[in-house]
């Protein structure tokens, strides 16, 4: 139902014009990335300050309004989307990086600051923020939806990389989780509650973050493989040889196509590895030379080096940008974007059976993976409207989420919850489902944070 008047009225009162209800404010928070739809929120604010946060919170309480957290709007399983209605907070307007302490290697920022914004800060200090998904996104999001990316290999998710949070509750209160400490010990970790939880149990409106030195040499290099399994098998035997990657990421022949295609490359249409090293020059070289070897052992070749910052820069902005290259391999589709994560051993059948099932089902699905942590991609072309197609393109996502239970996996390694694997939580999760309901519930009694979204049955 629409926001109480009373509400209303107070949300103006305090936000003047940084309260919206009009109509072309409400469509921009309810559009997803992906194929999820759901109707546009009752209204759209924007705060500037913690305390406005606390206030908002507080006044949404009192009516039982929604309160749903936005930040860039790239999440892949419709984190953002109002789906019962109520008000999204736009934390885009929060996005300033309060404080740089370089001798700790410590960053803190409010929500809305995204990763480029932080890393353009950095520059000059010889430290970067290494957590890579792709998106631009707000660190805000990125915390509340445990991303990871490119680099998580080497440096690890935001679960590694968050130090300490200051978070709204739903009834208003503000809290500090962590501290700027290496470690701790004292009480429960509230950090880790808070980063992937989905915005369903607070708004974080601070974030400390850990940086890392900027390496002293960089190389990047793509090298070909003629099947798909050879390709990922050698991911596999390179983590076991302990040669440490910065980035090892998988793409298979669609996406080349599409590479190919839209960003004017001239790679053989079949599985590729993009790979990068970092460290000193030594150091880069002989582990170059290591995975150059191994590759050749499974059948890579065709190595192509980027060896100036530029053209690692334009590598890894195709490969960033594969998700908009493949919708336009089918002009006018959608996609159901799926993620999955397995242990190592694991990795090479998981990918060849996911392949498999989407050629059975007649379907398009490019795939990429971060796999040097076993987490890979699929991106199920679908025509709008077409439910023989996205009934097939969902039967695909749950049965590569059931195969990675089978062997001690998950259901998603990174892309999050939302509403998109809502159904999967029990079969990973059950009974511990209950547990968190009831973290839920103290939380949130009245169920307003980002209601509908990561816990089953609750909101």
């Amino acid at each position: 139902m629409p926001i109480p008047a009373a509400a209303a009225e107070a949300l103006a009162a305090l936000l003047g014009p940084r309260f919206s209800t009009s109509g072309a404010d409400r469509e921009l928070h309810g559009q997803s990335e992906s194929w999820h739809r759901a109707p546009p929120p009752d209204a759209v604010a924007w705060p500037e300050t913690t305390g406005e946060v606390a206030q908002v919170a507080a006044i949404c309480h009192a009516h039982r309004v929604p309160l749903i957290g936005w930040g860039t709007g790239t999440s892949l399983e419709a984190q953002a989307l109002a789906t019962q209605g109520g008000l999204v907070l736009d934390m885009l307007r929060m996005d300033r990086v309060l404080e740089i302490r370089a001798d700790d290697l410590q960053a803190t920022v409010q929500p809305g600051c995204t990763r480029e914004a932080l890393n353009q800060e950095l520059r000059a200090t010889g430290l970067f923020f290494p957590v890579d998904p792709g998106a631009n996104a707000s660190l805000g999001g990125m915390a509340s939806t445990r991303a990871s990316g490119t680099t998580a290999v080497r440096y690890g998710t935001m679960r590694d990389n968050v130090l300490a949070l200051e978070v709204v509750l739903a009834d208003g209160r503000v809290i500090r989780t962590g501290t700027r400490a290496a470690k701790s010990s004292a009480g429960y970790d509230l950090t880790g509650l808070f980063v992937g939880a989905e915005g369903t149990l607070g708004i974080i409106t601070e974030l400390t973050l850990r940086l890392h030195g900027q390496p002293e040499e960089t190389a990047a290099a793509v090298c070909g493989f003629p099947t798909l399994e050879q390709a990922v098998e050698c991911v596999t035997a390179t983590i076991q040889s302990g040669i440490p990657m910065a980035r090892i990421e998988f793409i298979d022949a669609d996406v080349v196509r599409a590479f190919n295609r839209f960003s004017g490359t001239q790679m053989h249409e079949g599985p590729h590895l993009m790979v990068e090293f970092h460290g000193a020059p030594a150091s880069v070289r002989g582990d170059a030379e290591a995975f150059g070897a191994l590759a050749a052992d499974f059948g890579g070749t065709g190595f192509d080096w980027a060896t100036t910052p530029e053209a690692r820069a334009a590598l890894w902005k195709m490969r960033h940008n594969a998700y908009r290259s493949c919708l336009a391999l089918r002009p006018g589709c959608t996609a159901v974007v799926t993620d999955v994560c397995v242990p190592m051993s694991h990795l090479p059948a998981a990918v060849a059976e996911a392949a498999a099932d989407i050629r059975a089902e007649g379907l398009l699905g490019p795939m990429v993976g971060h796999v040097g942590d076993g987490n890979f991609h699929a991106q199920i072309l679908v025509m709008p409207g077409d439910a023989a197609e996205l009934a097939a393109a969902k039967r695909v996502a749950t049965r590569m989420a059931e195969r990675a239970l089978a062997v001690g996996g998950t259901i998603t390694g990174e892309h999050g919850v939302g509403i998109g694997k809502l159904p999967l939580m029990r079969a990973q999760h059950g009974e511990a489902v209950a547990v968190m309901a009831a973290i839920k519930q103290a939380l949130d009694p009245q169920g307003i944070m980002n209601p509908g979204k990561l816990v089953p049955g609750v909101g």
